[in-house]
């Protein structure tokens, strides 16, 4: 059977998770997730890519990114920071084989309805794993970037972020105010359903723009009201990456 056609139109964010083969471990060390950063920051510059949330797990890795040129720079930028990566894990723990669980999953995601909630979700990752009580205390996401205003190299923050506030200390504040509450349970099924199967995470009116944009007749499931939208917003630590 065919697979299924991957809908990347550039300049639309995309929620991607890469997972371990049957779950295992991918991430052992610190070393491990400081040669995985650094090769997601060279390939999504090299693709072109700009990457606006994420999150390591020991045994999946979540981002938020946009293709801003090339409706393949996702894939390209996913292909070869896995091998990369790979042949680094392989050496590095005298392995062979395959360390992915084939190949990633992702879904469009709708500026308006889910991106701040697809932020949301992928930085609350390690709080919903039990890892830590607060999503501040896990060094290996995006959190304390796009929270507390930890300089990096490697997050572009994208214009529904920026729109938050109208200087840094009001984005700021204004994104860690979305954090006080807890993510509803069905936006977090909606999200790994949409994830898992391919969908698109918006409503009728974004997945008509998706068909007519890349051609494919999109599956009209309702996926419910998001619990915030970025229109009812008013407008010491190291570097991570």
């Amino acid at each position: 059977m065919a697979r299924k056609p991957r809908l990347a139109p550039a300049g639309y964010p995309q929620h991607v998770i890469q997972r371990g083969n049957n779950r295992s471990v991918c991430f052992k060390c610190e070393s491990d997730y400081i040669a995985y950063i650094s090769w997601l920051k060279k390939f999504s510059s090299k693709f072109n890519v700009g990457i606006h949330a994420w999150v390591l797990m020991t045994n999946h890795v979540h981002l938020l990114c946009t293709p801003n040129l090339d409706n393949l720079g996702v894939s390209k930028m996913m292909q070869a920071l896995g091998r990369m990566y790979v042949r680094y894990f392989n050496h590095k723990y005298e392995r062979t084989g395959t360390l992915w669980e084939g190949r990633f999953h992702s879904s469009l995601v709708s500026n308006d309805e889910y991106l701040l909630t697809v932020y949301r979700y992928i930085e609350l990752n390690p709080v919903r794993a039990n890892m830590v009580e607060k999503p501040v205390e896990y060094k290996w996401s995006s959190y304390r970037i796009n929270a507390l205003g930890t300089s990096s190299t490697l997050c572009t923050p994208h214009f529904v972020f920026l729109n938050l506030g109208a200087s840094q200390s009001q984005r700021l504040a204004n994104y860690r105010a979305l954090f006080k509450e807890q993510l509803p349970q069905t936006a977090i099924d909606k999200i790994q359903s949409g994830t898992r199967r391919g969908l698109v995470l918006g409503n009728d009116a974004f997945k008509l723009e998706i068909e007519s944009l890349t051609g494919h007749r999109l599956k009209h499931e309702a996926l419910g009201r998001p619990p915030q939208t970025s229109r009812q917003l008013t407008t010491d630590h190291s570097e991570i990456a």
